[in-house]
């Protein structure tokens, strides 16, 4: 079956006639390759779609270059789940497990007590970083209640995950007043119910024009243009090169006496392997 026009895409739209903006966006290949060298448990693949998804569309939100990464530390089975993206909709995700997690485990299930916390690292400009209480039982209430409590804009998510026609997805929406005071709770509120009513195959197999049409065909809604989305890694032989030039020099003899004269560092994100030999290791000393 050939992929859809608008998978692995972003849009943004707005409301014509309400101070209201909005993003669609589809994750199949960019959530598939964001996995597909680890082996998580259904239910943390599944929260780190939802990331995924909540990433992207927070990442459309910023008016800068610069990157978002999204990040849950607990203490229960899952003790980190993470996913970095940026301006040009390109992530990376990682998730650290220390025990059983059942497929249908809930999101405190797995995390425990735990934290939410938002970095916006833009490239020029000031680090933000905010936390985010994970006092509700999904990711899109939780980031709700922070764009309400923080930012003071009423915000809706709407994040699903499954399969559509044999592949892993992952999709959402996002509808936010403009912060430019115009917007009214009712026009907000409105639309937010209609929202609220996409099912899954529609998220999962309409072109965001069909299912923007679906939702609010009695709205005028422009629609600009599409943003590929994709999983990339910022592994490279160079970073883990200078990993190793952290380690103390008897260490890294000792490394490489116990793995046979090689040292192996593999990327945590997409599962890539640089090998390092006592050769590369002296010619890295001399570039220091």
């Amino acid at each position: 079956m050939q992929a859809h026009q608008d998978n692995d895409k972003l849009y943004r739209f707005l409301f014509q006639n309400r101070a209201v903006r909005g993003e669609w966006v589809r994750l199949n290949n960019t959530f598939t390759e964001t996995l597909n060298t680890h082996h998580y448990p259904k239910a943390v693949q599944n929260l780190l779609g939802e990331m995924l998804v909540a990433t992207s569309l927070l990442t459309a939100t910023l008016k800068f270059e610069g990157a978002i990464t999204v990040q849950i530390q607990g203490d229960g089975a899952l003790k980190l789940a993470v996913v970095n993206g940026n301006d040009q909709q390109q992530f990376r995700a990682l998730a650290r497990v220390d025990g059983d997690i059942a497929d249908n485990a809930t999101l405190s299930e797995m995390i425990g007590n735990g934290v939410l916390v938002i970095s916006i690292i833009p490239e020029k400009g000031e680090r933000y970083q905010g936390v985010v209480s994970l006092d509700k039982s999904t990711i899109s209430e939780c980031l709700e209640d922070y764009f309400a409590r923080s930012e003071q804009l009423a915000t809706q998510l709407v994040i699903r995950v499954g399969e559509y026609v044999g592949q892993a997805v992952a999709g959402g929406t996002l509808l936010q007043i403009v912060p430019d005071g115009t917007g009214t709770p009712e026009d907000f509120e409105h639309l937010a119910t209609l929202t609220s009513t996409i099912k899954d195959d529609e998220l999962f197999s309409l072109s965001a024009e069909e299912l923007l049409y679906r939702l609010f065909h009695e709205e005028v809604v422009e629609v600009y243009p599409a943003q590929q989305t994709e999983f990339k890694c910022g592994c490279s032989r160079e970073r883990s090169g200078a990993a190793i030039m952290l380690v103390p020099d008897e260490e890294i003899a000792e490394m490489l006496e116990e793995k046979n004269g090689v040292i192996d560092m593999q990327c945590e994100c997409c599962g890539t392997q640089y090998f390092f030999d006592e050769n590369a290791i002296n010619a890295l000393k001399q570039q220091a």
